[in-house]
């Protein structure tokens, strides 16, 4: 394992201990497991394929539009249709000059939706998921964060600011996310500086503070009330790009 690696892994498990303590004695042991779950499937929808074990595909999903820009296993990504939002064309990629853009509706309808029902989506002819490309309880945690996980991003992102607390954000930040992404967000030299990305895109970085990056020891924040990812969020926004 790189050094880079050990630091992040070092400081991922120290955030995650300080999550767990602010929490200790908040949940019970099964809203806790919930979680746990829901977080997980938060990542499938992100990545599936880059955190499983199982077949990755390699042609276009036979769903995915022929207009559209993507090819090959991206179009097999829950995102890539329904957006950081999850609202589809009726959100940020209903926009047809955005590269992502697919005419397809979001998952906001499913919110409370039986997760059964979910998993039977995922596995019909219209999404085209297989066994082989995940195990029972990773279409369960997907179904699960699509049911129970998802936010209102309406409410909490007013055209591309976030609308939380940067003070407060600041310094919950300083606590749980500097160790890895550094004061000025510029510390991981493998991806764009955070202020970059908050600002380019809120939904995901949202959705990536709710249920961490795939492939990558960042903790899910999701055990936490939304405000704090939130306040989080608008913090981000200040930083230097």
């Amino acid at each position: 394992m790189q050094i880079s690696n050990i630091k992040r892994l070092i400081f991922g498990t120290m955030a995650v201990a300080f999550v767990v303590a602010m929490t200790a004695g908040t949940i019970s042991p099964a809203q806790a497991e919930d979680d746990s779950k829901i977080a997980h499937g938060g990542l499938l929808y992100d990545k599936w394929y880059g955190i499983t074990e199982g077949d990755i595909p390699r042609k276009t999903n036979a769903s995915y539009p022929t207009t559209a820009k993507k090819k090959g296993k991206t179009t097999w990504r829950c995102k890539e249709c329904h957006g950081w939002d999850y609202r589809g064309v009726d959100g940020a990629y209903g926009d047809t000059s955005n590269s992502h853009h697919t005419g397809l509706k979001g998952i906001r309808g499913a919110a409370g939706m039986d997760p059964a029902k979910i998993v039977a989506s995922l596995k019909s002819a219209t999404h085209g998921y297989t066994s082989d490309m995940m195990t029972d309880m990773e279409f369960n945690n997907l179904a699960m964060f699509v049911s129970k996980g998802q936010v209102d991003m309406s409410k909490i992102i007013d055209g591309k600011m976030i609308k939380g607390d940067k003070v407060r954000g600041k310094n919950l930040y300083s606590t749980i996310c500097a160790g890895c992404h550094g004061d000025d967000g510029k510390k991981i030299k493998d991806m764009p500086p955070l202020g970059e990305v908050a600002k380019a895109n809120p939904w995901e970085t949202i959705h990536k503070i709710r249920n961490g990056q795939p492939g990558e020891k960042m903790p899910a924040l999701r055990a936490l009330p939304l405000d704090v990812s939130v306040d989080i969020a608008a913090h981000s926004q200040t930083l230097p790009e």
